[in-house]
């Protein structure tokens, strides 16, 4: 079965407070229960936004160079994701629904290559 990549970057977030937050948290962990009980899920998780480690590896001079901080410098960074195992895209679509549903903000979704 295909799998899709379900995710979101940060900045989709939106300001909201640490109580609404609270509140998706739940919804959330019950919709990745969810696709566990379905036997779709394959990997669920958000990233570190601040403390977490960030750096880049470059192999095109042809050796690798690690720096520090994402490889560009940009605006929107990968907040979140989950990856599923369906049959289908209408399936991929109604886990990304659910997805933004329980998590109060967009999900953009796509396949991965076989």
């Amino acid at each position: 079965m295909p799998k899709y990549l379900i995710y979101f970057n940060q900045q989709w977030v939106g300001d909201h407070t640490e109580e609404w937050f609270r509140g998706r948290g739940p919804l959330s962990r019950a919709v990745i229960e969810e696709i566990k009980a379905a036997g779709a899920y394959v990997f669920a998780g958000g990233l570190e936004e601040e403390d977490g480690p960030v750096f880049s590896a470059d192999a095109t001079s042809g050796s690798v160079l690690f720096s520090d901080g994402p490889y560009v410098e940009t605006k929107e960074f990968l907040g979140g994701l989950t990856i599923v195992d369906v049959p289908d895209e209408e399936t991929a679509r109604m886990w990304a629904g659910k997805i933004a549903v329980a998590c109060g903000w967009p999900q953009e979704v796509r396949r991965f290559k076989p």
